[in-house]
């Protein structure tokens, strides 16, 4: 176990520096030079701009910008070329509003997908099905944006609430257990948005892999011996059917940043998808940089914990 760990972790850090040159390299080719980004303020002279490029050692060859990059990254130093402030303290803070976010979101979809994909798998065809089957691909065929906004308006216009935001204008001296509630209630319609579309694909990969499962030989040997049906169902099938769902498990955590850029945009929630998205609006390219790392590494991580609980659920894998 501990050399497949340490195989591991070497192959990953090995990715990630392939992931950090070739992202650095996209932005060097992309349109347009950092240097730029500043003059296109008409109040930036050319000695400014000059400054700045020495300032970013922006003057310098690729490569050393590569190594000053990182360099200044890991050690605290990089800066965000739109307001000046520490690149990681700015990502720490979206980091702590986009986790609630994610966290609610991610158990609403996980806790509601297996019990809709697993009840319609065992009745399969019947009516239970074919409503949530219908369901599921009205929700994924509407945009999540055009929904959000459906969304907005039906809890603005009948409970007359406000939705946008972390918090609710004028609510910044009220008490502590009026402004948690407030709070709560701001997270819960975007987590809540945030899960439809998980949960409605969820569940047809769910249904998908029970009926799959169902289908093999054991299964119907266990139904022959004359096995209760939710023995059957929920000891023999289920156990079965959900190995696959261990790895889709460990890839979810990149979403942390990338599946919340268009809900974060309408609800005017400030977490890391809007301020990744802000930060390509505006070419700042020392926040797209690190975004763009620290998805790479999450990538990773989810990918070596996936492979760890897979090891674990599934004694047929071995090392």
């Amino acid at each position: 176990m501990l050399s497949f760990i340490g195989r591991s972790v070497i192959q990953k850090i090995v990715t990630l520096v392939f992931v950090s040159v070739i992202s650095f390299l996209i932005i060097y080719l992309a349109p347009g030079k950092p240097s730029q980004v500043n003059p296109l303020n008409p109040k930036f002279t050319l000695e400014m701009v000059e400054r700045f490029r020495k300032e970013f050692h922006l003057d310098k060859p690729l490569y050393i910008q590569y190594f000053y990059f990182y360099r200044d990254l890991f050690t605290g130093r990089t800066v965000s070329w739109k307001d000046n402030q520490p690149v990681l303290t700015k990502i720490w803070h979206r980091f702590l509003n986009s986790l609630p976010l994610f966290i609610v979101g991610t158990v609403i979809t996980w806790t509601l997908s297996f019990p809709i994909g697993i009840r319609s798998a065992i009745f399969r065809g019947g009516f239970y099905d074919r409503t949530t089957t219908f369901i599921a691909y009205l929700l994924i065929a509407i945009p999540s944006f055009f929904f959000a906004y459906i969304l907005i308006i039906f809890v603005v216009s009948r409970l007359g609430v406000s939705v946008i935001g972390m918090t609710t204008f004028g609510l910044e001296h009220a008490s502590l257990i009026r402004t948690l509630m407030d709070r709560v209630w701001h997270m819960l319609i975007p987590s809540v948005l945030s899960a439809t579309g998980g949960i409605a694909i969820l569940s047809r990969y769910v249904r998908s892999q029970m009926l799959e499962v169902e289908g093999q030989d054991y299964v119907r040997t266990a139904k022959a011996k004359g096995l209760p049906s939710e023995q059957v169902h929920y000891k023999h099938a289920l156990r079965n059917a959900l190995l696959p769902f261990v790895t889709m498990f460990g890839l979810v955590i990149p979403g942390l940043i990338g599946g919340s850029v268009i809900i974060e945009s309408i609800f005017s929630w400030p977490g890391m998808g809007r301020m990744a998205y802000e930060a390509i609006l505006a070419r700042d390219y020392p926040i797209i940089l690190t975004v763009n790392f620290i998805s790479a590494v999450l990538v990773l991580i989810g990918t070596f914990v996936s492979d760890l609980l897979y090891l674990m659920v599934d004694p047929r894998v071995s090392l």
